[in-house]
This record gives C-alpha cells, structure tokens and sequence, in this order.
C-alpha cells in the first residue's frame, strides 16, 4: 500500500504544479471592482457629479488614462440616481463642469428595476433587489410510483430548460430590512394538531355558574336541614350517609338519596302525619353538590402552581386518565374534539364543569442521521427540518458521501415502511438553486448517505488484503525509486 501512494504522489504533483502555474500566469494582473457615482437630479446646467468614497482601494500605479463610460446599473433612490462605473479609479483631480455634462449625457437611467446587477454595498435599504431564483412549487419535476416504494426523479434544472444560476432574476428578499433575522410569519406547520403518544396536557377544570334546567337531586354527602313549624323537636340538621339515607327523630332512617328538596319534604309531611297531626316540614340545603367540591378539591392547585388542574399524558395505548370519569381515548384528536369527549363525560356525572385541555409539550420527534456524516446519530425535531438540514444537524457530510443516492426511510400512518431515494449533490455544491429533492422529514425518518464506489473498493481492499490475505500471508517488498531512475 505504501508503494501505491508513492506511485500516486510522484503522478499528482508534477500536474498540480503545472496547474497552479497555468492559473498564476492566465489571473488578471488585479482586479477591477466598480465604483458608485451619485448623480443629482436637475437641470442639464445644474447638474453635478459627485464621486461617492471609494469601497476598496484601487490600483495606484495604473498609467492608462480612465474611461468615462457609466453605465446605469441602479434606479432612483431617495431623489438620486446610482450609477456604476465599469472602469477603474477616476483621476484624483476634480471633473471640470464640461467633462461633468458630459458624463450626464452618456448617462441613461432604466425604468425598471430588473436589468439592476450589483449595489446592496450601500445597505440593506438599497433600491437594488437581490437577483436568484424563488422556488415556488416544482410543476416540471416528475414523479414516480412504484410498488412498496415512492422516490423522485433527480433531474437537474438545466435538463428542464431552466438552466442554474444562469437564469437568476430578481426576488423578494429584503422584504423587512434590518427585521429580515426576525422573518416572516408563514403559514401554520399543520392544519390541525392530532394528539399522540406521550403528548403531555394540562386539563383546567372551571365552574360554569349555569342554571340547571333539572331539579338538583341529593347525593351522598349533601347537609340539610330539616324544620317543623308546629313542632321545634323535629328539627335538625341530616347529611346523606353513604347509604343514601338521613336519620330523623321519630323516623329513624329515611332514604334521600336521588331525590329532589321537594321530593324529600313530600315524602318526610306524610311520614311524620302518624305522629303528629299538621307537621308543616320544611327542608332546606346546606352543604349540596359535595361530588363536584371533592373534584374540585382533587385538582386543586391554588397552594401550588396555582389554579385548579390536573396533569396528563397520553399512554402508550394513547388513553388519558382523568378524575373521576377514567380512561378517555386520545389518540388521534384534536384539542376541540378531546374537550368535548371530556365535557359529555362530566356533565353525566357532574353538572356545572368545563374542562379545557392544554397542550403543555409534545411528544418527542426525532430524525437519525447516519451514513456518510461527521456526526450519525438521533437528532430532534424542534422546527421543520429538511433534508439539507438533518446532514447539517450530523455536522456536514464526510468526504466520500455519495450525494447523488441519499436515501430516506419512513414509516406511514400503519407503521409500514416507504423509501426515496434523493440528489441532493448539485444543491449541496451550489449548483443547484432550487433542487427538487429537498423535501421536508418526518418524525423517525431515517437520513442514509452512502459511500461511492471508491470508498466501497476501499473498504474491500482493507477487508480482502490488509486484514485477510496480508494477515495470513505477510508479505514485505520495496522499491528503491533512486535505481530505477538510473535505469
């Protein structure tokens, strides 16, 4: 191996020195940069020109006289006209008036802002746009189908009559100044977020203060007050036993459980009329819907974090376990569609609540990146992440990487696998302004970037020769490179 790499050096670097000396000697002996003229607007008399500071300093040993061809390359900007000038430094003298109207006439400003090259060197409040390429849909980049599959074709632009940078025209890319690292809004990530698993929700749990259209009925637990207008003896104050019944002086034991105010005192006027001849009951509550109050105080939060809510996950199984009414099925849902699971469970139960879910943190989403990267590994989805930018989470790709074959695996809705397989290479060189493989991941998508041929040869070599053929038979030869240049 060692002989081979000699052999390459002795090849390589005799073409590289001939290379680099073909390029000093062809490279411009210094370059011309264009210098920015301001032209006040005016009449032909009044008008003026005045160089503005130059951007770099230009070669001072120059002997050939300026030209004065200006060309307009600029549109109008707060009440003046930028101009470019192609050639080099302007003599240090100032212009006369005559050479100064002169220049004006040669001078013809554009109407519109298409044919303007180079000028954001004077902010980025310039006139001047950017020129590139606004990549709005790919309508010429077809799409193919194929049976446990789903890829796209990776044709460059230039085979579809768009030619690459060639084409570029101006873009809206300065469209908020000095606000551009703040952005646009855009448009939403998804139309609706569907809940899963290990999605984590906080459920706010509020009184809604409505009348009740139905007569509130005892449970257990409610304190009333039972009183006799005839007889003071009777009166007490009853709470709802667990079996769903009061004790009274006289009665003993009397259901309540279920039954309305007007129901019990009924009920309590004929039981008392085999004591007593006009009874005249009356009962009244005292302590009522105790089920809501210990929900209530379930979920109670006001000595912690405050408010009255209770903490959840999705499971696995993609339920939810809330007080009092259980499993609720999740998965799947949206938040409206979960609150009104929820509240229909309640009401059943416990009138007067409204409950609203809050969605506190998703799920985890990762991407893994492996293959031909610095770094492969699991890496989260914390915004929308394309290709491009999973390799650049994995620290760039390795020397080697086959861009041309990047393929990423997904799983769909019923954990079935799909796989695309993507260029990417033109795009990742600059060549490529608007590649049409550059497609948004998913949570899992698995990003592989593939050897080349030469890297798999490589990899052979090591495995047949350095770690099997040489290893069993060790073999030791040189090459005295002296004598056989004297050959």
């Amino acid at each position: 191996m060692d002989v081979f790499r000699k052999l390459c050096l002795l090849i390589i670097t005799p073409c590289l020195s001939i290379w680099l000396g073909f390029t000093a000697t062809t490279a411009p002996a210094q370059e011309k940069l264009p210098r920015l003229l301001k032209v006040e607007r005016g009449s032909k008399s009044e008008a003026r020109v005045r160089r503005l500071p130059d951007i770099v300093a230009l070669d001072k040993g120059r002997t050939s006289p300026p030209s004065r061809t200006v060309r307009a390359d600029a549109q109008l900007m707060s009440g003046h006209e930028v101009v470019q000038d192609d050639a080099a430094a302007l003599p240090p003298t100032p212009p006369t008036l005559s050479q100064e109207l002169q220049v004006e006439e040669s001078i013809a400003v554009p109407a519109t802002r298409n044919n303007v090259h180079g000028c954001n060197t004077l902010g980025p409040y310039a006139p001047c746009p950017v020129r590139g390429f606004h990549c709005i849909g790919c309508p010429d980049c077809p799409r193919k189908h194929t049976t446990g599959s789903f890829f796209i074709d990776s044709i460059p632009w230039r085979a579809l009559g768009h030619g690459r940078w060639q084409g570029a025209g101006p873009i809206p890319w300065e469209a908020f100044g000095h606000g551009e690292y703040i952005g646009p809004a855009r448009t939403a990530h998804v139309p609706e977020y569907r809940l899963r698993v290990d999605d984590q929700l906080d459920f706010v749990f509020r009184l809604t203060r409505e009348a009740s259209a139905e007569p509130y009925r005892l449970e257990v637990g409610d304190q009333i007050k039972v009183e006799s207008l005839t007889s003071t003896e009777l009166d007490i104050d009853a709470i709802v036993q667990p079996d769903g019944s009061i004790t009274l002086r006289l009665l003993g034991q009397v259901p309540a459980y279920g039954l309305t105010l007007a129901e019990l005192r009924d009920d309590l006027e004929r039981r008392f009329k085999n004591f007593i001849q006009e009874p005249s009951i009356t009962v009244a509550p005292i302590t009522i819907n105790t089920r809501l109050e210990e929900l209530r105080a379930t979920v109670d939060n006001r000595f912690g974090r405050g408010g009255q809510s209770i903490f959840a996950r999705v499971t696995p199984e993609g339920t939810l376990q809330l007080p009092a009414i259980g499993s609720v099925y999740a998965q799947g849902l949206n938040m409206d569609e979960l609150k009104k699971e929820i509240d229909a469970r309640y009401r059943k139960i416990v009138p007067g609540l409204e409950v609203t879910p809050i969605l506190q943190e998703r799920a985890p989403r990762f991407v893994y990146v492996v293959g031909e990267v610095a770094v492969p590994g699991r890496y989260t989805l914390e915004a929308p992440t394309s290709v491009m930018q999973a390799i650049a989470l994995a620290g760039g790709w390795n020397v080697g990487g086959n861009l041309n074959h990047v393929v990423v695996f997904r799983r769909d809705e019923n954990w079935n696998l799909m796989a695309t397989k993507l260029d990417i290479f033109g795009a990742l060189y600059g060549k490529e302004p608007c590649p049409a493989d550059e497609i948004w991941l998913r949570d899992s998508d698995i990003v592989l970037v593939p050897k080349r041929a030469i890297l798999v040869a490589d990899e052979v070599i090591e495995l047949f020769f350095t770690r099997g053929l040489y290893g069993v038979i060790p073999l030791d030869f040189s090459v005295n490179f002296a004598k056989l240049s004297s050959i």
